[in-house]
């Protein structure tokens, strides 16, 4: 589950105030911007026919297309300060792109290729080309009319400017969706590699302090044992038992350390076995239910079942319920999951329960998480997942 901040700024506003005969200060900032369009696209343009004369023309050789890449990159620079001069005296506020996106191949030609196939690079660069005859028109009107139009020039001025606005947000604004999901997953990436290394503590966490030391009392009370085997047999014996009972729980210590990484049930029998079997260690009855004609993919299936188990952990622990039941079912390209309690309510995502945690899982996968708990109950929490066919 993702969220966004929006915040607002006061000098970056998209609604400019309606032309009047007065010169007031957003009338002169835009006379500013017309002005300066002049020698910008000047240099815009000096910079695009400069990159790719040289890229494409050698790009025959060795150093060409690195030249577009670095060109391309170039031109996102030239795009920022033009959002920002917009931003400034045109109140105009675009949205900048999303990074540069990694290279899907490693190595030398995959960084190559991804600046290659930029489109912010690309659409800037074609701004920077078609914007000098405009630059060119907008300053000498703006620089004929401040002598000779004067009575007009508001109007005139606040024309050219929305021209202006209107190429900015066609051509440097992020281009559509796909951008946007690019940034989110940049993001998602982030939770995810945080969340497996807190899984990772977690691990070793429940190693040093459960079976790991538990084998080392066990070697040390089959040391001292052995000490004893001929001196007094009947204190070894005795000290053999301890040792195996010692065996028997570490053993079953790592059972459940094993369970809580991928249990076995889960993959041998499916979500529907693995889900009952996790219903039996609920503190209050649980019926389960799973309409499942095949099986997700793997990946899917894991992230299903571990969200159910957390969820039905919060059930024993912070409900108060006296029964609860857990729904899973395919819909279309969506696996969904409904788990509801009658229980005392209240639950939210900031209390501190595990569910913010669960909600940027699923958020990292492109999946949903919502929860209905008014206070006083019932409590439903409700999962979607991508359904991924299981290879």
């Amino acid at each position: 589950m993702t969220a966004r901040i929006i915040t607002s700024e006061p000098e970056a506003v998209d609604r400019p105030p309606a032309p009047r005969f007065a010169f007031d200060r957003h009338t002169w900032k835009e006379i500013v911007y017309l002005l300066t369009n002049l020698p910008v696209t000047l240099l815009g343009f000096v910079y695009v026919v400069t990159t790719l004369s040289i890229g494409v023309g050698l790009a025959v050789t060795v150093i060409g297309l690195p030249v577009l890449a670095a060109g391309l990159l170039g031109a996102r620079l030239l795009g920022r300060a033009e959002r920002a001069r917009a931003r400034g005296l045109l109140g105009l506020r675009v949205e900048e792109p999303s990074p540069l996106p990694r290279a899907s191949v490693d190595g030398w030609f995959g960084r190559l290729w991804s600046g290659l196939k930029d489109p912010v690079g690309w659409r800037t660069m074609l701004y920077s080309f078609i914007r000098l005859p405009w630059g060119v028109l907008t300053f000498t009107v703006t620089l004929v009319g401040l002598f000779v139009l004067w009575p007009v020039l508001p109007f005139v001025v606040r024309g050219l400017a929305n021209a202006d606005r209107a190429m900015a947000r066609a051509l440097l604004s992020p281009s559509d969706e796909l951008e946007r999901r690019i940034a989110e997953l940049e993001s998602d990436r982030g939770v995810v590699v945080d969340t497996a290394a807190a899984d990772l503590r977690r691990i070793e966490r429940d190693l040093h302090d459960g079976a790991q030391a538990r084998l080392v009392n066990l070697a040390m009370g089959l040391g001292l044992a052995k000490e004893k085997l001929l001196e007094d047999p009947d204190a070894a014996a005795v000290m053999v038992d301890e040792a195996h009972g010692e065996v028997k729980l570490a053993l079953q210590e790592l059972r459940d350390l094993a369970r809580g990484i991928h249990p076995a049930v889960l993959t041998d029998r499916g979500l529907d076995a693995a889900l009952s079997s996790v219903a039996t260690r609920c503190t209050v009855p649980v019926k389960v239910t799973a309409d499942l004609p095949e099986r997700p993919a793997e990946a899917i299936e894991g992230i299903a079942y571990f969200t159910v188990s957390e969820l039905l952990q919060n059930v024993s622990k912070h409900s108060g319920a006296r029964s609860a039941s857990v729904d899973v079912w395919r819909s279309a390209d969506r696996l969904l999951i409904q788990v509801r309690d009658d229980g005392r309510g209240g639950a939210s995502l900031d209390k501190g329960t595990g569910m913010s945690g669960l909600a940027d899982r699923l958020g990292a996968v492109d999946g949903l998480f919502v929860v209905d708990s008014p206070a006083g109950g019932p409590t439903t929490v409700t999962a979607e997942l991508p359904w991924r066919d299981r290879a």
